[in-house]
């Protein structure tokens, strides 16, 4: 189903504005499609919706409660509070009641949590199951000794602190202005359960050899109690398959295939398989293609893929709307921005900041997005003037790695546990995003924020993906390693860097207009200020036909700043409320 017929969102122009405004008023739908596509059961309980909270003053005085609408966090619209803002001195208690009719003593119950920002402790029925730290990758807990049947209390108590630890946060801040966004803490993703056999499947990786027309499959499982046996809804695609190799709890097999077309934006075309284990059950699904590099017939360094030069023609997509912050209000919303984004000509979007629920992910595959993926930044407070001001302007060291590395003072990672969370907070987001067909590079560290060490830091990351290119640092400090060479040019003629490796303008744009009535605050920011739609349209033509000559002197990729506007940033091709599309 389109996204036009999803929404009845139908363009029309808006002679005043110069624009075409759309009638884009997504409406919470409670967030109840399955929220993990590549391992999808039948047993699936959601628990979003109403549940109860309190925040807590560090002095122990409650300062906000009532009900709040989950997963949206207190600090949004659709959560129905009062909009508190979680400071790090405060405690934010969640307590949902829930029924279960039947105990099935033959199965487990797992409860999954989406995302909690930052850390969060989980009890069930008074029994504390445990905790997870970092606001953007998921987790569980096996809930089966604990759960009774009738009713049963589940609590969830978080402490956000924001810019104070050293813990992934995104664009967030407690002081939000220009760049930085609205803080936001607590439940922002899907919570939901299922029911799972003693012994069933953890994890499952899908990843596709195309030079040997096979699909690698590595199921993660509780016992090895269980054979394999997978179908596929294509009868043609499988020729047959067998164990490989089983190493601890993990069991390789191979996947040989018959005919099958390859994943590209152009034809993104995906396959879906039902595999069993045992008694488990569930469906997959997954795409033929490779990421990588190579130099193309004149020897120039070229991103690739299917293992051919591909231009990859990218925007900055940073997720976040004005009701609700990083949560999609409906799965209708990330249809639409991923078809807009297309719709536009872009065949690629550079994940900013933020890791997105996983069917975000899934939209991107089947309607055929690459997506470059973002460890999301933490660390503490950084000098912004040194590491992202003066470094957009003027650039002294060049791509000098000790004396770039002058710079990484002023960084906000300068202490052992800070940048023991990074290497925690990397492996999770490898691990939980590695599987997804549509990702085709990842990007460690962005101009500087909480960037330490970055070749330690890729070799580190390599170990849990040696499959996709990746971006050690995008814009400015570079250390002399990574796949690419990649550079942010705001205020800088743009050109072709001839290096040993792809050169890619990871940042350029932001060009900024503000429209009628569809912003937060009265502020404008972006790189350059445009009063008439039809300036900014003239502006963008140039600066993209100038991106399409580059092309053949060599550049590999772009990413123009940005999709969509956010509270003060007016540079995006869409309005907050995507509305008005600034272009026509």
């Amino acid at each position: 189903m389109y996204w036009k017929e999803m929404l009845g969102a139908i363009a029309k122009p808006d002679k005043n504005a110069k624009t075409y405004e759309l009638s884009t008023d997504f409406k919470y739908e409670g967030l109840q499609e399955y929220p993990r596509p590549q391992l999808q059961r039948k047993s699936y309980i959601n628990l979003n919706g109403k549940w109860d909270y309190r925040i807590i003053s560090g002095k122990g005085q409650v300062v906000s409660s009532g009900l709040i609408e989950v997963p949206f966090s207190p600090e949004t619209v659709l959560s129905g509070t009062d909009r508190h803002i979680l400071m790090p001195e405060e405690i934010l208690e969640y307590t949902k009641h829930f029924t279960i009719d039947k105990v099935k003593k033959t199965k487990n119950l797992l409860l999954h949590f989406g995302a909690v920002d930052q850390v969060a402790f989980v009890s069930l029925n008074g029994i504390n199951l445990g905790f997870h730290e970092g606001g953007y990758t998921s987790f569980t807990f096996d809930i089966s000794d604990y759960v009774v049947e009738g009713e049963n209390e589940l609590k969830v108590k978080v402490r956000d602190y924001t810019d104070r630890i050293g813990y992934a946060r995104g664009k967030q801040s407690l002081e939000p202005s220009g760049m930085w966004y609205t803080a936001q803490s607590g439940i922002w993703q899907t919570v939901w359960m299922e029911w799972v056999p003693k012994v069933y499947v953890t994890n499952l990786l899908a990843l596709p050899d195309i030079e040997h027309n096979k699909l690698n499959l590595e199921l993660k499982v509780s016992e090895l109690k269980g054979q394999v046996t997978i179908q596929s809804s294509n009868q043609d695609l499988i020729k047959d398959y067998k164990v490989e190799s089983i190493k601890g709890d993990k069991i390789h097999v191979v996947v040989n295939l018959n005919d099958y077309k390859l994943w590209s934006p152009e034809e993104p075309n995906l396959y879906f398989l039902n595999i069993e284990y045992g008694k488990d059950s569930f469906s997959t699904y997954f795409a033929m293609r490779s990421f990588g590099v190579a130099k193309d017939e004149e020897g120039i360094p070229r991103l690739t893929l299917n293992n051919k030069p591909y231009f990859m023609n990218g925007v900055l997509d940073q997720g976040y709307y004005p009701e609700s912050l990083m949560t999609p209000p409906s799965d209708a919303a990330m249809i639409y921005d991923i078809e807009t984004i297309k719709s536009m000509g872009f065949n690629m979007i550079r994940k900013h900041c933020k890791i997105e629920p996983m069917r975000w992910y899934f939209h991107c595959d089947r309607i055929g997005m690459i997506v470059w993926q973002d460890i999301v930044n933490g660390g503490t407070k950084y000098d912004m003037n040194m590491i992202c001001n003066i470094p957009t302007v003027v650039r002294p060291f060049g791509n000098s790695r000790d004396k770039n590395r002058l710079f990484l003072r002023f960084t906000g990672r300068n202490t052992d546990k800070s940048k023991e969370v990074w290497f925690g907070e990397c492996a999770e987001t490898i691990k939980q995003l590695k599987n997804v067909p549509c990702i085709g590079q990842w990007c460690l560290f962005n101009e500087g924020w909480g960037q330490f060490d970055a070749k330690s830091c890729l070799e580190y990351a390599k170990k849990f993906d040696e499959s996709r290119p990746f971006d050690a640092a995008s814009g400015w400090f570079h250390e002399d390693c990574g796949d690419v060479f990649s550079e942010h040019v705001y205020f800088e003629d743009l050109k072709v860097k001839r290096t040993e490796k792809p050169y890619v303008i990871s940042e350029f744009g932001g060009f900024s207009l503000k429209v009628g009535n569809h912003i937060k605050r009265d502020a404008v920011y972006g790189y350059k200020k445009y009063e008439h739609a039809k300036d900014m349209q003239d502006a963008y033509e140039e600066i993209m036909k100038k991106i399409k000559s580059l092309q053949a002197e060599g550049l590999s990729g772009a990413v123009y700043t940005q999709a969509t506007d956010i509270e003060d940033e007016l540079n995006g091709l869409m309005t907050y409320d995507r509305k008005v599309q600034k272009l026509y």
